[in-house]
């Protein structure tokens, strides 16, 4: 008999049944939504990390005169693209721009001359949230930039923009 009378179940537990289950849900839901916000704010750092590696590996092929069969600035935006570890699809987004010494632009034939100073840089790249918690679902926009100044190339003769 008296184990009979410890099975009983007090009047007062009887309605608490769905408790655990609704501070389960009220708990497990912000921790959710924070550990996404974390995953998508590291991806987002990274992503800009790799973007600034690409264009500073792109100015670094870009002031050793290297080129390719499409010209130079073309064989650039081919290094920029291939250290950008797939986040750029195309090279639409690519720019590069040639300087003076006194930091006038500048363009054509010569551009890419000893001493004058050459900015690779990525403009206009958007990355889309994965779970956008609490904030906007617009996507980011990402620009990063390198320059260096243009060495002396390979013979004497300057590569084909």
């Amino acid at each position: 008999m008296k184990q009979n009378a410890a099975r009983r179940v007090s009047p007062r537990r009887c309605g608490r049944s769905g408790n655990t289950i609704l501070e389960c849900a009220l708990v497990i839901l912000p921790l959710v939504a924070i550990g996404f916000a974390l995953m998508d704010y590291s991806i987002a750092l990274f992503v800009q990390n790799v973007l600034r590696n690409a264009v500073r590996e792109g100015c670094r092929f870009a002031i050793t005169q290297q080129t390719g069969p499409s010209g130079q600035d073309a064989a650039i935006q081919s290094v920029v693209q291939q250290n950008s570890m797939g986040f750029l699809p195309n090279t639409n987004t690519v720019s590069i721009t040639y300087y003076d010494t006194n930091l006038n632009v500048v363009t054509g034939t010569g551009s890419n001359a000893q001493g004058n100073l050459c900015l690779v840089s990525i403009s206009g790249f958007s990355w889309t949230w994965f779970a956008p918690v609490m904030r906007s679902a617009s996507p980011l926009s990402f620009s990063a930039s390198s320059s260096d100044v243009m060495e002396a190339p390979p013979n004497g003769i300057l590569p084909s923009r």
